[in-house]
């Protein structure tokens, strides 16, 4: 129980993706079938519309916009801050930091990663492991959005006796990048809105918040 108890927040998340997963594909079914029965063709099972194109691209359009929100998050505090805000380092901490700040190579303590005590490309890696990790996650759930997208809009397509698009012509189809921008938006304005409310506002005991009785003017501090 304890083991489970350190786990509890990732524990969580976990449950409510399935949850979200499981919804989003009865509710998707449902739609998929109305649409279906309106224009005369055969109801899907609930494997068929788990393995369409349809399915895939709704689940990748908002994974990649979630990791892209991520990834400049992470890249972009390293250089700019916000005054007041826990979402931001410190003014004078703003840039990569010292080794001694960072603990690595002869500032590394007993217990840091193997590959931060080590000097050369092994603790370049591991320094910006992260970020390319977020990266790569972006660019693969991404580029399932477009082939997924691609396959779904031009089933449309061929449903509607029109002619298909090719790779070229879906990558600057305006439902590619409907599908993407109403997704970057979304994203953009919900860290923005976090960053500077909780300036202000505040949630005792959670780390995204600053403690209830610190002044407005404090940044990078947790509560």
């Amino acid at each position: 129980m304890k083991r489970i108890r350190l786990h509890t927040l990732t524990i969580a998340f976990t449950v409510l993706l399935l949850g979200s997963l499981a919804g989003q594909a009865v509710s998707g079914l449902a739609g998929a079938n109305e649409a279906a029965l309106d224009a005369g063709l055969p109801k899907l099972m609930l494997l068929e519309y788990l393995t369409s194109s349809s399915f895939t691209v709704d689940i990748a359009e908002n994974w990649q916009s979630e990791y892209l929100q991520f990834l400049l998050y992470i890249l972009l505090t390293v250089w700019l801050v916000q005054k007041g805000s826990p979402e931001s380092k410190a003014p004078e901490d703003a840039g990569r930091e010292s080794d001694k700040d960072q603990k690595v190579g002869r500032y590394a303590q007993a217990d840091s990663p193997a590959w931060a005590k080590v000097d050369g490309w092994r603790r370049s890696v591991y320094s910006h492991s992260l970020g390319a990790v977020m990266g790569l996650v972006f660019l693969g759930s991404w580029s399932a959005q477009f082939v997924a997208g691609r396959s779904a809009y031009n089933a449309d397509q061929l449903r509607d006796l029109q002619a298909p698009l090719s790779w070229t012509q879906y990558a600057i189809a305006p439902d590619f990048w409907n599908r993407t921008l109403q997704n970057w938006q979304s994203e953009f304005l919900a860290v923005a809105s976090m960053v500077v409310f909780s300036i202000y506002l505040r949630e005792r005991g959670s780390p995204e918040s600053k403690p209830v009785g610190e002044p407005h003017e404090s940044t990078g501090v947790g509560g």
